[in-house]
Order: structure tokens, then sequence, then C-alpha cells
């Protein structure tokens, strides 16, 4: 996520980090790589502007020229101007409504609603306990019905049927009399997207918020459209007067103009936004985080909070408990640690959120672990026995063609595994001896937030 504008302002700071003492001219060369970094990013040139106007405001006042480090000090200029710019942090949807309150989705063609609705759904569920409804009104596309209804039933939403001959209105309708009747907390209604803003999409969208009376009325953007993000927003909130945004797609945006852009111009607040394809893959915005992340600080609170989301603490404290008296760590174990690495995006989604410093040894250490390489692991295990998940050492050359035969895979790549799962367990008895791994969870949980001890 914003790799390059993170490189970038990297490369801008970097030669005001160690300075004693600051000067108009290497102020001002700093912010002139600064400026052309955003602008690069795809940032609308109004918001370079007020951003780096405000940044030398500060940077030659007092709080950065008398401070003992004055490159550490205009980097915390930065950061905190960069949170000011994109906004409050969220504190997701506006719910003090009568029930069934109405959520409307509008945005372009390919933006990321219907998606970005199954993932709303699976929020307000989770997160906030609410009874949701789906409902889509694109019938002119008669595929995002059928994949709003597939996301309703994997996240455990209801949904309304529609037919692709039906007028959008009268979906709308019918939908939100059901979700009335049915006692449901939150109708999300999924509208129909244009590759370009234009009228017809204009009237439609005005029409369903004249009748339905949405409490929130949010605009989905692609955070890589950059510049025509930013103009479709305009355009939307003057037809519909938005009460927030939704960001997509920010894990494959390595620029993250819109991001910077879209709350400055619109003055809509940006409530969430979408990391990933799974429908989990949703956060609330917060932008002091975004503003570290972006200067190669990382985003360790978020790390932690996804690890506490995600992580199966019964099974943790049972692998911690059965280590700790003595018992073998076996490959039963391991496949649940491969399982839960995969549910939390895979290593590269948790180096993203780590400081800059700490990325390279972290990705040296972790080697080729990504999707493909965890799938083929556990695959690997999968084709064992129970038994011989438990007792490895029965493992020999005739079961290693079996099991590789069985996973799709080349024998070399179950020895691979299986030397790894060696390491693995040496180093696990080494840390339960003496009450190692005690003393190490004990010391870790000293500098973990409250609730997060082992």
């Amino acid at each position: 996520m914003f790799d390059q504008l993170s490189e970038r302002l990297a490369t801008a700071l970097k030669a005001l980090t160690g300075r004693g003492r600051l000067t108009d001219d290497n102020i001002a060369d700093t912010l002139r790589q600064v400026r052309l970094a955003l602008l690069e990013a795809d940032v609308a040139l109004p918001v370079v502007k007020t951003f780096t106007d405000a940044v030398k405001a500060r940077a030659l006042g007092v709080e950065v020229t008398k401070s003992l480090t004055p490159g550490q000090a205009f980097i915390q200029v930065v950061h905190e101007e960069l949170t000011r710019l994109m906004g409050e942090p969220s504190t997701g949807l506006n719910l003090r409504a009568q029930r069934p309150v109405v959520v409307m989705l509008a945005g372009l063609q390919g933006a990321g609603k219907t998606t970005s609705t199954g993932k709303l759904a699976r929020w307000l569920i989770e997160k906030e306990r609410k009874k949701v409804l789906l409902v889509s009104t694109d019938v002119y596309r008669p595929a995002a019905i059928l994949q709003l209804q597939t996301l309703a039933a994997q996240v455990g939403a209801g949904f309304s049927p529609a037919a692709a001959h039906e007028a959008p209105l009268a979906i709308a309708k019918r939908a939100l009399n059901e979700a009335t009747l049915q006692a449901y907390d939150v109708m999300l209604l999924d509208t129909a997207g244009r590759l370009h803003v234009d009228a017809e999409m204009m009237d439609e969208v005005r029409a369903l918020e004249k009748e339905i009376h949405p409490h929130e009325r949010l605009f989905v953007v692609d955070s890589m459209a950059g510049q025509d993000a930013v103009n479709a927003a305009k355009a939307f909130d003057e037809a519909l007067s938005l009460t927030g945004v939704i960001l997509t797609k920010a894990d494959g945006d390595a620029r993250g103009g819109a991001a910077l852009s879209v709350r400055q111009v619109t003055g809509k607040p940006i409530l969430f936004i979408g990391t990933g394809e799974k429908s989990d893959a949703l956060e609330l915005f917060q932008p002091e985080r975004i503003a570290a992340r972006i200067l190669g600080m990382g985003d360790v609170l978020s790390l932690v909070e996804q690890v506490k989301d995600q992580v199966d603490r019964e099974k943790a404290e049972k692998l911690a408990k059965k280590i700790s008296t003595g018992k073998s760590f076996d490959l039963a174990d391991l496949r649940d640690q491969l399982s839960q690495l995969r549910r939390m995006g895979g290593m590269a989604a948790l180096l993203d959120k780590l400081p800059a410093q700490m990325q390279a040894n972290a990705a040296k250490a972790a080697g080729a672990v990504n999707e493909r390489a965890l799938r083929r692991q556990i695959g690997i295990i999968d084709s064992m026995t129970p038994r011989e998940r438990r007792r490895p050492d029965l493992i020999d050359p005739s079961r290693k063609r079996r099991i590789a035969s069985g996973a799709g895979v080349q024998l070399p790549e179950v020895g691979r595994l299986l030397k790894q799962f060696e390491q693995m367990q040496k180093t696990m008895k080494k840390l339960a001896k003496g009450g190692m791994l005690k003393n190490m969870m004990r010391g870790m949980a000293g500098r973990l937030p409250p609730g997060f001890g082992p």
C-alpha cells in the first residue's frame, strides 16, 4: 500500500533526518521533492499546495527550528499534516435512526461497490451485531445481483431477490418493505454504476434517494482511479449530498493519491478502507495510521488488532500449554499455524504493517512464504494420515512419495517441509526447556496492549 509514495517521501526526508540545523534552503529543497512525490502519486494540485504550505509554515516555526533534533521534528510535522489532510478517524456508520437504517452505496462501475456491500454487511454483523438485508438495483449487470446474493450467503446477511426486467425503484421499495416487516436493523442498497458519470445514472440515484430516504449515502471509490475518482466524488456529492466515502483496493495502490485527495476536495469523511479481496478485508479509516504507513513508520496497532481479531486464542493457548508441558509440536499444530497465517492475508499483508526499517529483515526471515506456498504446504500436511501428523518420524521415502502424489507436488517439496518442521520442533523444545517459553510470553505481555497477553 502506497509503496511508490512512501519510497519517494523517504528519499526526500532522509536528507533532513540527521541535520543539526534546518535552513530555509534545505527545507525548500525537501518540500520541492515532497511536492513532486505527491503529484506523481496523483494527489490533486490544490491539495498538494495546501499541504506543503502548512508544512512550510510549521517547519520554519519554533517547534522545529529550536528542537534538539530538527530533522525528526520536521518528519513529525509532515506526519501530523498528512493526518490532518485525511480528516478525522472514522467511528463507522451513523446508525442512530429508526430501523431499518438504509445505507446506499453509489459510485462508478468497477469501483468495488458490490464487494464493499458484502464487506460492510459482515462488518455490521460481526462488529455491531446487526441484522442486515442486502439488495441490488443493478439491473444492467445481472451478474451483480447474483454476486451480491452469493456474498450475502457467505457473510450471513439476508438478501432481497431482484430480476433484470424490474425497475430499480420498484426493487428498492419492495426490499425496504421486506426489511421493515422482518425487523432488519440495516438495509444495504447496492446501486448501478457506469464507466463514466452521466445524466441517466445521476437521475436514477436521485430518484432512489428521494423515495427511499437513505440515512447514509456512501460513495465507493477505487483508490487507483486518481483524479477521475475525485471528480466523480464531486459529481455524486452534488446529486446525493454524500455522508461518507469507502476507499477500495488500497492494497493494490502504490500511489495513494485518492486517499490524500478525496477528503480535502469533497469535504466528506473517509469511513472505511478496503485492503483486500476477502470479505473481512475492510478497516475503519484511521488517518494517523495511514500517514504512518506512508512515511514508513508502519502500523503496528492495526497489526495487533488484526491478530486479536483473527487468531484463534483458544488454539494458541492450548499450543503454548502443550509445549510448556513437554509435549512435542507436531504437523497438525503446524497446519493450524499456516491456516491462521493465511486468514490474516499471508506474510506480505503482515509485513506491510511493519516499520520500513524492520521490513527488510522480516522479509528475509520469512522467505518465500506467499499465498501459493502456504496453500501447497497445507495441502502436503492434508495428504498425511492423522498418525503421520502426530508422528512425523514414521514418514519414510515410500510415505513421502504417497504424500507428494496426494498433494500434487514434487517429492523434494515434501522433504523441504519436513526439514523446516524439524527445525521448528527443535526451537520449540529449546524454548520450553527451563521455562524459557513462559518467560518469553510473560515478557511479550508487557509490550502489548491490555488484554493481549499470552
